[in-house]
C-alpha cells in the first residue's frame, strides 16, 4: 500500500512547531493524489487549512497509540524525528522510564532524581537475560557485553557519550558496578572494589562544576576491565583523553575548578593539611574566578574523606597522597603569584610554591619573567612583558596539573593490576558528546573531531549488523543509502586540511590565528562542508554530521602549541617531591616521569623538544590524534555497545522534558541517523507467532484452520497487502517497510470497530425487542383486568335489579337451615364427649388394679433368675480351672525338657569359649571397623540401602532406613561404652555428610535431608531426656543411650541439616528459575486472550538461542510435582515438605513480580488476567497435594496477586485510588507507582493511566507508615527453617538387615 493512501480521515500527522518542535494534528478529509491542500485540525481545536502539498514531502504520519511507548524506537511503524521525540516523551514523562532502545543504542534520559532501579536485586534480575527480554536498562547492555565476551570469546566495548550533564559518568559507573557484581572473583585482592573505588579519585581530579552540570567530567576516559578464562575480573586499566587543562587557570561565570582543590581548601584546618598553607577557596585566584566556590547539596569536606579513603583502598601510600596534595597546593599558590616591577618585595605565594615542590625560588622567579634566546655566537636573556609572564605562569600550572593527573592515573592503573594473564576485556568509554555552544573554540573542535570518528565507526557497525540480520533471515541484501561523514573527516585531517594548515602555522614563531584562518579561507573555500560566516572574519563553520558549528579562531595556535619554556622545565626537573610511580607519561609526548633510585618525581624533557621549537609546538594535537587512532583501533577490534545520554532540560528539573533540547541532542548523538538507516530498509520486524497472535482477527475461517501458522501468515499478508515489496518473509520473522504495520493496525482497528458495531447492533436490537415484549405483555394483562372489572359490574347490576326479592327469600330459608344444622352438630358432639369421658374413667380404674398384680408376678420371677445365674457361674469357674491346670502341667513338662537340652548346649559352648577367649578383642575391633566402613559407604553411596526391608514387607527402599541404621551403630557403640569408637563413628558420619552438601543432585539431597532430619529425631528420642521420651514405648525407653551425652553432636547434625536444606533449595531454584517467567508471564494460559502485543524489538543474533525450550505453567507444575513426589518417596517429614514448598512459592511470586516491575510489556489488563489464572493453577496444585493448610504458600503469592489485581482494576476516579491503597497492602509505594506508570494498553480501546491519577495515588500512599522502599523483591531471601521433633513408633530391633552388611549384632542389644 502506498504511503500517500494512509492520509485518510481521522489519521493524525506531525507538523513543525516553533515551541514544541513538532505538533500533532488530525486529518479532516481524505487526501487524494493531486490535491493541493490537506485539511488538518490541531489538538487544541484550532482549524488549519491549506497546508501546501505541492512538494512531494507530506507531513509525517503519527503512529497509532498502540505503538506509542515502545521499548525500541525502531519498532515504530513510522520512523522519523517526531515519532522518536514523542515516544521518548511518553516514556519519560508519563511512564517515568528513562531508558529506551534505538536499535543497538541505549538512549538514557537523565531523570535528575534518584531511582530505585539500580539495586543488587535488579542486577540479579538482568543477569543471564537476553537483551530485549526485559525493559531497557544500562544493566541489560552490560549483560549483553558480558555474555558476548563469554560466548564469542571476543573483547567488548561500551561507548557512553552525551553532553555535559546528561549522565555519562553515572551510566559508566553503573556498567562497571554490574561487571563487578556478576563476575565476583572471590579472591582476597578485592579487585572489583578497587575498580569501583577508582571513580571517586578520577572524579575529584577530573570533574568540575559547569553551568550545565555540577559534576561534569572534563576529560574522556576509557577503562579496560580485564577478565581471566573464568570471566572473573582480574584487573583494569584506564586511559584518559582531552583533559581540560585550561580549567586549572580559568573558569567561566558560575563555574568551578576541579573538585579536588575545593576539597583541600575545605580541610585546610586539619593537621594533615596545615603544612600546605591553604586558606578558603575564594582567596585563591584559580578557585574563585567563576564566582562560586560551593555547590548546593555537596559537602567538600566529606568528599575529601571519601577521596582519601579510596586512595588508601587502592593501596596508594600516605606519602604519595601527601606529595599529591603538595603539588595541588603548589598550583593554588602559583596562581596567586603577582607579576610586579623589578625591586619589589618577594611574593609569599612563590615561596610557598617553591617550598612545597622543593624547587629553587630564584630559578622560578627568574624564568617566569625572563626568556633565554640562543644565538649562534651568544646566549641572550631578556625580560618578557607582564602578559607573557602571566601566560608562562598559567602554562606552568596547567602542565604541572596535567602531569600530576597522568601520574595519579598511572598509579591507579598499577593498583588495579593483579597477577594473572588477561584472557579478554570489556572497555567502557566515557567521553564528551558532540558539543555546540554560542562560542566554540579549540576544545569543542577537538571534541567534535573525536565524535566524527566515533560516528563513522558507529555507522559502519550499524550497517554491518543490518547486513548480518538480512543474511541470517535469507532476505536479499540491497545497499542502503546512509550518511557517510568521511568527507568531514577528510576536511579536518586530510592533507592541506584544517589540522595540516594548523600545524603548518604553528611552525612559524610569528604565526597568528588570523593568518591561519585566512589560509583556511583560501584553501577550503570550495569545500561544501566548510563555510565562512557572513558577518565575521574571526570564525569558520564546519558542517558536522550533527549540525553546523561556528568556531572562533582565537586561541587555536596557543592551545595547540601548549608552550612551556625550556628554563622552567629545567627548574622543575630539580624538584624533590616524592610522588613518582615507575613511569608517568605527561600529555607532552616527550615528557615523562621516570623512577630514580630514590623514587623521586623527576621532570625530563627530550632535548629536541627544548632546542628546536618545531618539534614540540604541534605535540598536543599530534598526541591527541595518536591516542584517538589508538582508541579507534581498539574499538574496531571489539564488539561495540552504545549508550547515548540525553539531558532533558537545562534547569535540572526531575522528569521535565524540553523537546528543543532533546531533539538537538538526538541529532547530535546519532540516534536519528540510526532511525534513518532503519527506515531505509524494513524497520518493523515481527516473528510469525507474534504476527499470527496479533492479526488472527483479520484471518478467514479457512485460514485459521490451517496447521502451518507460518504459511497462514504468508497467505494472509499477501491478501491484505498486494505490493510484495512492502514486506519480506524471513526464516523466523516478517520484515515490513515503514507504515505497513500502521496500515495493518488500521485494518485490525476497523475490523474490531466493525465487530463492535455489529455486537452493539444485535445487543441493542435484542434489548429493544425484550423491552417491547415486556410492555406488550403488561398491556395485555392490564386490558384483561379492566375488561373483567367492567363485566363484573355489568352482571352485578342486572342481578340486583332482576332478582332482589328472590335473594331475600333464599337468604331467609338458608339462615334457618344453617341454624338447625348447627344445633344438631352441638347435640351430637355433647353425646360423644360424655361417652368418651365415662370410658376413660373405667379404663383408669382397671389399669390401677392390673399394675398391682403384675408387680407381684415380676418380683417372683426376678428371685428365680438370680438363683439360676449363681449356679451357672460356679459351674463355668470349675471348668476353666480344670483346663488351666492341665495347660500348666503340659508347659512345665516342655520347659523341663528344653532346660535339659540348653544345659547340655551351654556346657559345650563354655568349653568352646574357653578355647577362643583370647580372640575376642580382635573380633570386637573387626566388627566396629566394619560398622564405620558401612556408615561411610552409606554416606557416599546411598543405594547401599536398596536391600533394606522390615520383616514381612518387600520394597526397594524403606524411607529413613539410613538414619535408623546409623543410629543403631551409634547405639551399639554406646552399649559397648567405647568412647573412642563412638567418636570415630560420629566423625565419619559428619565428614561423609559434608560431601553431600556440595552436590547438585536433587534426589541425593532430598534423601539425605530426610535422613538427617530423622537422625536428629533419633538422637533426641533415645537421648534419655524426659522432654523427648514422653511418647516412647516401654521397649523404646529401654533402648535409650546410657553412657554418652550426644547433645553437642545433635547441634552439629542440626547445622549440617540446615546446610543441606539450603543447598536443596538452591538446586530447586536453579531448575525452576528458567520456567517461572515463561510459565507465569509469557505463556498464554487463557486461550483466545492475547495478553501481549508484539514488541518488534530487534534482538541481536548472538543473544538468541534458536532451539530454546518453551516452558508453560504445566511445565512448572510438573516440576513441582516431581519435587513433591521425590520428597514423599524419601519419607521427608510433612512439616519439612511444607517449608520447602513455601520457599519455592515465594521464589515463584518474587521472580514473577520482579519481571512485571522490569517489563513494561507485561503491565496490561489482559496480562493481569493471565497471571491470576496461573495463580489459581498453583492453588489447585496445593489443594491436590493437601498442602494448603500449614504451608502459608499462598501468603507468599499475595504481592503477585495484588499486582495482577492492580493491572485489572479501574484507574480513573478518586474511589479507584482509595481502593488501590486498601487492596495493595503487600506492595510498597515504589512498586505501586512503577506498575501504574508502566501500564500499557494492548488495544486502542484501553487507556493509559493519567499522570494526575498516579500523583493522586502517591499522595495517598504518603500516609502509609513503614514499609520497604525497594523496587525489587529479594529472590535470594530464605525463610528460617525449623526441624520440629517428631518421635517414631518404629522399634529398631525389629528391622531386618541385609546379611551382606554383617551388622546383625546391632539389633541384639
Amino acid at each position: 500500500m502506498a504511503l500517500s493512501e494512509l492520509y485518510t480521515k481521522y489519521n493524525r500527522v506531525w507538523i513543525p512547531d516553533e515551541e514544541h518542535v513538532w505538533k500533532s494534528a488530525e486529518i479532516l478529509r481524505d487526501f487524494k493524489p493531486g490535491d493541493d491542500t490537506l485539511q488538518l485540525q490541531l489538538e487544541d481545536g484550532t482549524m488549519l487549512y491549506s497546508l501546501d502539498t505541492s512538494s512531494p514531502q507530506l507531513p509525517h504520519l503519527r503512529n497509532p497509540d498502540i505503538l506509542v511507548g515502545e521499548n525500541d524506537l525502531t519498532a515504530l511503524s513510522y520512523l522519523h524525528e517526531p515519532a522518536v521525540l514523542h515516544n521518548l516523551k511518553v516514556r519519560f514523562v508519563e511512564s517515568k522510564i528513562i531508558y529506551t532502545y534505538c536499535g543497538i543504542i541505549l538512549v538514557a534520559v537523565n531523570p535528575y532524581k534518584q531511582l530505585h532501579i539500580y539495586g543488587d536485586a535488579v542486577i540479579h534480575a538482568y543477569s543471564g537475560q537476553n537483551m530485549g527480554d526485559m525493559d531497557p536498562h544500562i544493566f541489560a547492555v552490560a549483560e549483553e557485553a558480558y555474555k558476548q565476551m563469554a560466548r564469542n570469546n571476543k573483547n567488548q566495548s561500551i561507548i557512553v557519550s552525551g553532553e555535559s550533564g546528561a549522565g555519562k559518568t553515572v551510566s559508566a559507573r553503573y556498567a562497571m558496578r554490574y561487571f563487578a557484581m556478576v563476575s565476583k572473583s572471590g579472591s582476597k585482592t578485592h579487585v572489583e572494589d578497587k575498580v569501583l573505588a577508582s571513580n571517586p579519585i578520577t572524579e575529584a581530579i577530573g570533574n568540575a562544576k559547569t553551568t550545565r552540570n555540577d559534576n561534569s567530567s572534563r576529560f574522556g576516559k576509557y577503562t579496560e576491565i580485564s577478565f581471566d578464562r573464568r570471566y572473573q575480573i582480574i584487573g583494569a586499566n584506564m586511559r584518559t583523553y582531552l583533559l581540560e587543562k585550561s580549567r586549572v587557570v580559568s573558569q567561566s561565570e558560575s563555574e568551578r575548578n576541579y573538585h579536588i582543590f575545593y576539597q583541600m581548601c575545605a580541610c585546610a584546618d586539619q593537621p594533615e593539611f596545615k603544612s600546605l598553607r591553604l586558606c578558603e577557596a575564594d582567596e585563591f585566584r584559580y578557585t574563585s574566578m567563576g564566582g562560586e566556590t560551593a555547590i548546593e547539596g555537596v559537602d567538600d569536606r566529606k568528599d575529601m574523606e571519601e577521596t582519601r579513603r579510596t586512595f588508601s583502598l587502592l593501596g596508594l601510600t600516605k606519602d604519595f597522597q601527601a606529595d599529591v596534595f603538595k603539588v595541588l597546593a603548589g598550583i593554588l599558590h602559583l596562581g596567586n603569584v603577582e607579576i610586579r616591577n623589578v625591586g619589589s618585595d618577594s611574593d609569599p605565594h612563590i615561596a610557598a610554591f617553591c617550598d612545597l615542590l622543593r624547587v629553587s625560588p630564584d630559578g622560578v622567579t627568574r624564568w617566569l619573567c625572563h626568556r633565554r634566546f640562543v644565538m649562534v655566537a651568544e646566549t641572550v636573556v631578556k625580560p618578557v612583558t607582564s602578559k607573557r609572564a602571566v601566560n608562562a605562569r598559567d602554562a606552568l600550572a596547567k602542565q604541572i596539573y596535567a602531569h600530576l593527573f597522568d601520574c595519579v592515573i598511572q598509579k591507579i592503573n598499577a593498583a588495579l593490576q593483579v597477577p594473572g594473564k588477561q584472557h579478554s576485556f570489556i572497555g567502557v568509554l566515557d567521553i564528551y558528546g558532540f558539543e555546540t555552544f554560542d562560542i566554540n573554540s579549540f576544545e569543542q573542535f577537538c571534541i567534535n573531531y573525536a565524535n566524527e570518528k566515533l560516528q563513522q565507526q558507529f555507522n559502519l557497525h550499524v550497517f554491518k549488523l543490518e547486513q548480518e540480520e538480512y543474511m541470517k533471515e535469507d532476505i536479499p541484501w540491497t545497499l542502503i543509502d546512509f550518511y557517510d561523514n568521511q568527507p568531514v573527516i577528510d576536511l579536518i585531517e586530510a592533507k592541506m586540511g584544517i589540522l595540516d594548515l594548523l600545524d603548518e602555522e604553528c611552525l612559524f614563531p610569528q604565526g597568528t590565528d588570523q593568518n591561519w584562518l585566512q589560509k583556511l579561507y583560501n584553501y577550503l573555500a570550495d569545500n561544501p562542508l566548510f563555510e565562512k560566516p557572513r558577518m565575521s572574519n574571526e570564525a569558520f563553520i564546519i558542517q558536522h554530521f550533527a549540525d553546523k558549528v561556528e568556531y572562533q579562531c582565537w586561541g587555536f595556535l596557543e592551545k595547540n602549541r601548549d608552550t612551556l619554556y625550556e628554563e622552567l622545565i629545567d627548574t622543575m626537573r630539580t624538584s624533590k617531591v616524592w610522588t613518582s610511580p615507575s613511569q608517568c607519561v605527561s600529555l607532552r609526548g616527550s615528557s615523562s616521569c621516570q623512577r630514580t633510585p630514590e623514587t623521586k618525581l623527576v621532570w625530563t624533557v627530550c632535548d629536541k623538544s627544548v632546542c628546536i621549537l618545531s618539534m614540540y609546538v604541534t605535540l598536543f594535537f599530534f598526541q591527541f590524534r595518536s591516542s584517538l587512532y589508538l582508541l579507534m583501533e581498539t574499538l574496531n577490534a571489539t564488539t561495540p555497545h552504545y549508550v547515548r545520554c540525553i539531558k532533558p532540560n537545562e534547569e535540572k528539573m526531575p522528569f521535565e522534558y524540553d523537546s528543543k533540547r532533546v531533539v538537538q541532542q538526538l541529532r547530535a548523538c546519532g540516534v536519528l541517523e540510526t532511525i534513518h538507516i532503519s527506515a531505509q530498509s524494513y524497520p518493523s520486524r515481527w516473528t510469525y507467532i507474534e504476527f499470527y497472535s496479533r492479526y488472527s482477527i483479520l484471518m478467514s475461517q479457512q485460514e485459521l484452520v490451517l496447521t502451518d501458522k507460518k504459511q497462514t501468515c504468508r497467505t494472509v499478508l499477501q491478501r491484505l497487502i498486494q505490493d510484495s515489496n512492502q514486506y519480506k518473509f524471513g526464516r523466523t520473522k516478517i520484515f515490513f517497510r515503514a507504515g505497513q504495520v500502521a496500515y495493518l493496525e488500521k485494518l485490525r482497528l476497523d475490523r474490531l470497530r466493525g465487530a463492535c458495531v455489529t455486537i452493539q447492533k444485535h445487543v441493542r436490537g435484542w434489548s429493544h425487542r425484550r423491552t417491547f415484549l415486556r410492555m406488550r405483555e403488561a398491556a395485555i394483562i392490564l386490558q384483561q383486568y379492566v375488561r373483567g372489572q367492567r363485566r363484573i359490574r355489568c352482571e352485578t347490576g342486572k342481578r340486583l335489579r332482576g332478582y332482589g326479592w328472590a335473594a331475600v327469600v333464599i337468604q331467609r330459608y338458608w339462615r334457618g337451615h344453617l341454624t338447625r344444622q348447627i344445633f344438631r352438630m352441638v347435640r351430637s358432639s355433647s353425646i360423644i364427649i360424655q361417652a368418651f369421658t365415662r370410658g376413660w374413667i373405667a379404663r383408669k380404674r382397671y389399669k390401677k388394679v392390673l399394675c398391682c398384680v403384675l408387680s407381684e408376678i415380676d418380683l417372683i420371677l426376678l428371685k428365680q433368675k438370680e438363683q439360676k445365674e449363681v449356679s451357672d457361674s460356679q459351674i463355668e469357674g470349675l471348668t476353666f480351672k480344670v483346663e488351666h491346670l492341665q495347660n500348666e502341667n503340659n508347659q512345665l513338662q516342655k520347659l523341663f525338657q528344653e532346660k535339659m537340652s540348653v544345659n547340655d548346649s551351654i556346657g559345650q559352648e563354655v568349653t568352646r569359649l574357653n578355647q577362643e577367649n583370647m580372640v575376642i578383642p580382635e573380633l570386637k575391633q573387626t566388627v566396629f571397623s566394619s560398622c564405620v566402613s558401612v556408615n561411610l559407604a552409606h554416606v557416599c553411596n546411598c543405594p547401599m540401602f536398596a536391600d533394606l526391608k522390615p520383616r514381612g514387607v518387600v520394597v526397594n527402599m524403606i524411607p529413613n532406613m539410613a538414619a535408623q541404621l546409623l543410629f543403631m551403630c551409634v547405639r551399639h557403640a554406646d552399649y559397648l561404652n567405647d568412647g573412642a569408637k563412638l567418636k570415630s563413628l560420629m566423625n565419619a558420619i559428619i565428614s561423609g555428610v559434608k560431601k553431600v552438601i556440595t552436590v547438585t543432585d536433587f534426589e541425593l539431597l532430598s534423601f539425605w535431608l530426610s535422613n538427617m532430619y530423622h537422625m536428629l529425631n533419633c538422637l533426641k528420642q533415645y537421648s534419655g531426656e524426659e522432654e523427648f521420651m514422653k511418647q516412647n514405648s516401654p521397649r523404646q525407653k529401654k533402648n535409650c543411650l546410657q553412657n554418652f551425652d550426644l547433645s553437642e553432636h545433635r547441634q552439629i547434625f542440626s547445622d549440617l541439616a540446615i546446610r543441606i536444606y539450603h543447598q536443596f533449595i538452591s538446586v530447586m531454584e536453579k531448575a525452576l528459575m528458567p520456567m517461572i517467567v515463561p510459565g507465569m508471564l509469557e505463556h498464554e494460559s487463557l486461550q483466545g486472550i492475547s495478553s501481549m502485543k508484539p514488541t518488534g524489538f530487534r534482538k541481536r543474533s548472538s543473544s538468541i538461542y534458536e532451539d530454546q525450550e518453551i516452558y508453560t505453567i504445566s511445565s512448572l507444575l510438573q516440576q513441582l510435582s516431581l519435587y513433591h513426589s521425590t520428597m514423599s518417596q524419601h519419607g521427608m517429614e510433612e512439616g519439612l515438605v511444607r517449608q520447602a514448598v513455601k520457599q519455592t512459592f515465594f521464589l515463584v511470586g518474587a521472580a514473577t513480580l520482579n519481571n512485571i516491575l522490569l517489563r513494561k510489556d507485561m503491565c496490561s489488563c489482559r496480562k493481569g488476567m493471565q497471571i491470576r489464572c496461573n495463580i489459581s493453577y498453583l492453588e489447585e496444585w496445593l489443594k491436590e497435594k493437601d498442602l494448603v493448610q500449614g504451608t502459608s504458600a499462598m501468603e507468599t503469592l499475595k504481592p503477585l496477586c495484588q499486582a495482577a489485581w492492580l493491572l485489572q482494576v479501574n484507574k480513573t476516579t478518586d474511589d479507584d485510588a482509595k481502593e488501590i491503597i486498601e487492596q495493595c497492602s503487600e506492595l510498597n509505594t515504589v512498586q505501586i507507582v512503577k506498575i501504574l506508570n508502566s501500564y500499557t494498553p494492548i488495544d486502542d480501546f484501553e487507556k493509559r493511566v493519567a499522570p494526575s491519577f498516579v500523583r493522586k495515588v502517591q499522595g495517598l500512599l504518603q500516609d502509609r507508615e513503614g514499609g520497604s522502599s525497594q523496587l525489587m523483591l529479594d529472590t535470594q531471601y530464605r525463610f528460617q527453617v525449623t526441624f520440629p521433633f517428631t518421635p517414631s513408633s518404629q522399634a529398631l530391633e525389629l528391622l531386618q538387615l541385609p546379611s551382606s552388611l554383617r551388622l546383625g549384632f546391632i539389633t541384639r542389644i
